[in-house]
This record gives structure tokens, C-alpha cells and sequence, in this order.
């Protein structure tokens, strides 16, 4: 199918979508010389290693390996065919593709029918919401809460009538098989069999992916029946741990504020956005999970927890502060006083004090872990005293900055009357031990066998080091390729090697320039493929003389001769072993070893 797409086609769709605009979309890229750095988003990293050039449109990551243009990206981050991640730039850029084929998703039959309901759906609650008698208690809900129907017509909120089958008699008139839909958790079957709507009488909020579409709902109750939030149960399409509410909307926000507030409730995001704060999310009813904080990590730096003031909220965002400073975020807590959640507190005094007297003032994780913890010591007693300080000094060992370090410090001296230099002291010993530690666990993973993200890189060969940056050369400039292949054609050293320059050779020969991220697309071996974007991302000088690509050549061309004579030496060594003339055996290996050493 994606044969009958003309190449002019796919080549415009890629130039249309800038590649740093693109990744900079999933990861928080920043710029470092020519190219951009951030987290690698297909492997776990604390240090970036993933990088994008703008100049090339490609994307290469030093640490797994996985690289390519644009196009590969997307099917990488996003699990698309090479249809889906075309049709998906195709609509972002606003080019229409001349054909379009569902039968190419990855998506199973069930899924893009699963999909398509949750868009029928969000659009009939939503319409009943704004424009029926029976969704005038719903609007009436929210219309209460203080939400404007601007705000509910971005959010796409919605209300599904108390009557049994209203659901499933719409989808089944358009053609839904109600069991895809029942074992996905949309609707409810009962034990006589009969099907029911899961969400009836029910307040909706569409869950969206990142991408904008509809995957699940949340239900509000908005009288007694039954429990008071409902989400609709986990598929293959909507699993929790991994989803954030409103990260689709507010993932632009996040990029340019570079800071992200981290909400409980549905509601407390949906207020704050209409009081003017549009970077913020929320979890969907479950604690924040490792797979949230790190995805988080790879957007932002400073996450702001901003979660109901009452008991469980506190622990709540201690367990979530605790997990994202893990992950390397800069976390703060924002403090929402009389004992208000956030959504109460924008009704009560207005988006303007939500903003200057909780948000913008909230306190760091060592000054709320420190208020925090003490509530578990009775500080008259000077055992819990020294429990708690020693507690402190443990955390904050975790802790980079020395400001911090060194403000926190003179806090607990002045508190408790203890000298610098003994906290100073205490705190260099726990350094230490989280050192050590740290370092333990580093080396437990780079050594790892399991572990194929990390690999040991050896001292390449001169042969091997000349055939790189040759090929570098070949992939900008055609001149240069075509005096390779009059010089040494295919004849290179590694395997790989040849099979890049072969293509090459049938590159140019279509009439293209040298343009690497197009060049990916007539590469079929995904292998193949990441070792052109590492070879591509070697710096290359603007101009290279005729002397150094004829040194290059020269390099290669005596490997391959010394190769030859190696092999027939050893063919030589061979016999001499078996007719016991050990002597001359060793004179062969001698002059092998030389051989090897004017190679390098």
C-alpha cells in the first residue's frame, strides 16, 4: 500500500515536519553546539545521550542505538506502520495523502473499533450535555462547579442519561458489536445477560492520549447511586499507570513553561486551566507510578504537586515527591491552605490568588519532607531529636545543590542548636554511603550482560575508523561517492560497510542529492539503519581536500591487501603446524602480528 504513496509525497511530509519539532514533542531537547541533547525515550538514562540534528533530520541515540529521520521516529515512539506515522505527519502538517487504508494500522480490528466508539460516544454525551433536556443536569453540574461553556466544550465534557440501554442502542445502530464492547469496559453486561450502560446518569470526562484521542471515560456521579468516580477498565488502549488526564492539551504549555503541575482530581485540572494554568495534569485515580514520573522527567525539569491539603493528600504528594525526585525532577509542593482542594480554593478566591498565593509560592521538597517528617516525632525528646535530624542529613545527601545543602544545614543548627561542622560532617558521611551505593548500582548495570542498552565500545581499528568517516563524506556529497566507487567500489572492509555503500551507489544513481534522512527510507534493515544515523552524526569537516579522501581510500585498500596476505599466511601456518615444523609456524605468526600492528 505504501508503494502507491509517489515519493515526492512522502518526501514533502517529511520536510514539512521539522524533526526537532517533533521529537522535541515526546523529549525535553536542549541545544548543545549544532545538534540537540535530551533522555533517550526508548531506554532508561539519567545522563542524555539522545541526540538530533536539525541540519540532517535524523535523530541518533548513543546509548541503545536506535536512530533514523522523522518517519522512524514516530513508528518508534508510537508503535506505528509506516502508513500510521505517515498519515500522522500528513495531518499535522496539513497534507493530504492521496489514499488511505485502515487495514495498515497496527491497531488490531478491535482497538480501531473500540477508538471509533469512544468518538461516537464523546461527541453524543457532549452534545447531550450543551444541547438536550437530558443532559440539563449535567450542564447544571457543571455550570454550579463554575465552569464556562467554553471550558466544557475544550474538555469535551459530556453526560450519559440513567436509562439502561441508551448506549448500547446507539452503538449498536452504528454498527458496534456490543461483546468488543463489554469486554472492553464500555458497557456492563448483567447476569441476565442483558447490556447496560456503565456510565448511566453520569457526569463524562474524555480521557485522552497524548495524541488527542479518545481512549477512555471518567464518570462523576452527581447523586447517590453507586461510587462517586467511575473510569472506564483498563485495555490495551487505556491502562492507568501510564496515562496523565489533560497531557495531551497541556503538553505545548509544559515545553514552554518547563514546568508541570501535577493535580488528584480531573476537576482541580480542568479549574486551573480555565484560572489560566494550562500546564497542568493530573493522575487518573491511582498514585503516581514510576512510568508517569519518568515520562514526566523527559519533558520538564520542575514538577509542582499541587494535591488536596487534608491528610491523604499530603501523603499522597510525599509518596509522589519522593518518586519523581528519585527520577531527577526539581520538585516543589504547593501549599493550598484551609484545608481546601485546588478546585475549591480558584472558587473561593479566584484564579489570581490560586496563581501569586499557592502556585508561585510553592516550598521546596527538602523544606516540605522537613515539615513532613517532624509531624512523626515528639522534638521535646532528645532521642526523637537526633532521630530526626539524622533523618534530614540522609536526605539531604540526596540532594545536588550545596546552596540547598548548605541552607538547610543552618537551618537544623540554629533549630537545634548544633555546631556547622558536626552536620557538615554527619553529611559527608552519608554522602559517602549514597556514593558508594550509587556506584554500585552503575556498575551493576554497565556490566550486566542481560543489559543491551549499554555496550563497551572498543578501540576501532585505523581501517575500520577511515571507512566511517568516509562514508560520513558519502552520505553528503555525491562527488565524493563517485570517485569511491571508481577508486575501491563495494570493496570495503566490514560487511556493513559494503551493503551502505552498495545502496548509496543506488541512491545517487536515482538522481538524489545527499540528503541522509531521505536516504534512511531506501534502507530496509532496521540494523542498517541506526548504524547510518551513528555514522552520519560523526563530525565532518565542511570541506574535505582530495589528499585526505585519498588517504582514506589508501587505508582501506591496504587493509584489504594485508588481509589477503594474513589469510594466506595463516593458510601457511596451517601446514607447517601439521608437519610439526613449529619453528617456521612461529615465524609465520611473528610476521602476522606485524602485519596486524602496521594496520593500527
Amino acid at each position: 500500500m505504501t508503494n502507491q504513496i509517489p515519493e515526492e509525497v512522502i518526501d514533502n511530509i517529511r520536510k514539512s515536519n521539522d524533526i526537532v519539532d517533533i521529537v522535541g514533542e515526546y523529549v525535553q531537547l536542549k541545544k548543545s553546539g549544532r545538534n540537540f541533547f535530551g533522555l533517550c525515550p526508548f531506554h532508561g538514562e539519567k545522563t542524555p545521550s539522545f541526540s538530533v540534528t536539525q541540519e540532517k533530520q535524523i535523530f541518533h541515540c548513543f546509548g541503545c542505538g536506535k536512530g533514523g529521520n522523522v518517519i522512524t521516529f514516530m513508528m518508534e515512539i508510537e508503535g506505528f506502520s509506516f502508513f500510521d506515522a505517515l498519515k500522522f505527519l500528513s495531518d499535522r502538517s496539513g497534507i493530504e495523502l492521496p489514499i488511505e487504508n485502515k487495514a495498515e494500522s497496527n491497531l488490531s480490528q478491535d482497538n480501531q473499533s473500540l477508538l471509533s466508539a469512544y468518538e461516537w460516544l464523546s461527541k453524543l454525551y457532549h452534545h447531550l450535555l450543551r444541547h438536550s433536556k437530558d443532559g440539563k443536569e449535567g450542564y447544571h453540574y457543571f455550570k454550579e462547579r463554575g465552569i464556562t461553556d467554553e471550558t466544557i466544550d475544550l474538555f469535551q465534557l459530556g453526560f450519559a442519561p440513567n436509562l439502561n440501554d441508551f448506549t448500547a442502542t446507539f452503538l449498536e445502530k452504528k454498527g458496534f458489536h456490543l461483546q468488543t464492547l463489554v469486554r472492553a469496559g464500555l458497557l456492563t453486561m448483567r447476569d441476565d445477560k442483558t447490556v447496560t450502560d456503565r456510565f448511566r446518569g453520569r457526569v463524562i470526562f474524555p480521557i485522552r492520549n497524548h495524541l488527542g484521542k479518545t481512549i477512555a471515560f471518567g464518570g462523576r456521579a452527581i447523586n447517590d447511586d453507586g461510587p462517586k468516580y467511575l473510569n472506564s477498565s483498563e485495555s490495551e488502549l487505556f491502562q492507568k499507570g501510564r496515562m496523565l488526564f489533560n497531557f495531551d492539551l497541556a503538553k505545548k504549555h509544559i515545553r514552554t513553561s518547563n514546568e508541570v503541575i501535577l493535580f488528584e482530581g480531573y476537576m482541580d485540572v480542568i479549574s486551573a486551566y480555565q484560572a489560566g494554568i494550562k500546564n497542568g495534569i493530573a493522575t487518573l485515580g491511582t498514585s503516581l507510578t514510576e512510568i508517569q514520573s519518568k515520562l514526566l522527567k523527559r519533558y520538564v525539569d520542575t514538577v509542582v504537586i499541587c494535591f488536596d491539603s487534608d491528610e491523604p493528600g499530603i501523603k499522597a504528594a510525599y509518596k509522589a515527591a519522593t518518586l519523581l525526585q528519585k527520577t531527577g525532577c526539581y520538585v516543589k509542593i504547593a501549599n493550598v491552605r484551609d484545608g481546601l482542594d485546588p478546585d475549591d480554593f480558584i472558587k473561593k478566591y479566584g484564579a489570581e490568588d490560586f496563581k501569586n498565593k499557592v502556585i508561585n509560592v510553592s516550598e521546596t521538597f527538602m523544606s516540605f519532607l522537613m515539615r513532613y517528617k517532624k509531624k512523626d516525632f515528639n522534638l521535646s525528646l532528645e532521642g526523637d531529636r537526633l532521630k530526626y535530624i539524622e533523618l534530614v542529613i540522609k536526605d539531604l545527601a540526596l540532594i545536588n545543590s550545596q546552596i540547598e545543602k548548605e541552607y538547610y544545614l543552618k537551618e537544623l543548627s540554629e533549630e537545634f542548636d548544633i555546631s556547622m561542622n558536626t552536620l557538615e560532617d554527619e553529611l559527608a558521611r552519608h554522602h559517602q554511603t549514597f556514593k558508594q551505593n550509587k556506584d554500585k548500582e552503575k556498575k551493576d548495570r554497565y556490566t550486566n550482560n542481560s543489559t543491551t542498552f549499554y555496550r563497551i565500545n572498543k578501540l576501532r581499528p585505523a581501517f575500520h575508523n577511515a571507512e566511517r568517516k568516509l562514508i560520513a563524506y558519502m552520505l553528503k556529497n555525491r562527488a565524493i561517492t563517485d570517485k569511491v566507487r571508481e577508486e575501491i567500489g563495494a570493496s570495503f572492509n566490514i560487511d556493513e560497510h559494503k551493503v551502505i555503500a552498495t545502496h548509496l551507489y543506488a541512491f545517487y544513481e536515482e538522481g538524489h542529492e545527499g540528503d541522509v534522512s531521505i536516504f534512511l527510507e531506501k534502507i530496509p534493515e532496521v540494523r542498517l539503519k541506526q548504524l547510518v544515523t551513528e555514522i552520519a552524526m560523526i563530525p565532518i569537516s565542511e570541506e574535505i581536500s582530495e589528499r585526505e579522501i585519498n588517504d582514506y581510500i589508501r587505508i582501506i585498500s591496504t587493509e584489504l591487501t594485508d588481509t589477503g596476505t594474513i589469510n594466506s599466511l595463516r593458510e601457511e601456518q596451517k601446514v607447517a603446524e601439521q608437519q610439526n615444523d613449529f619453528i617456521k609456524a612461529a615465524e609465520i605468526a611473528l610476521k602476522i602480528i606485524n602485519i596486524q600492528k602496521k594496520a593500527r
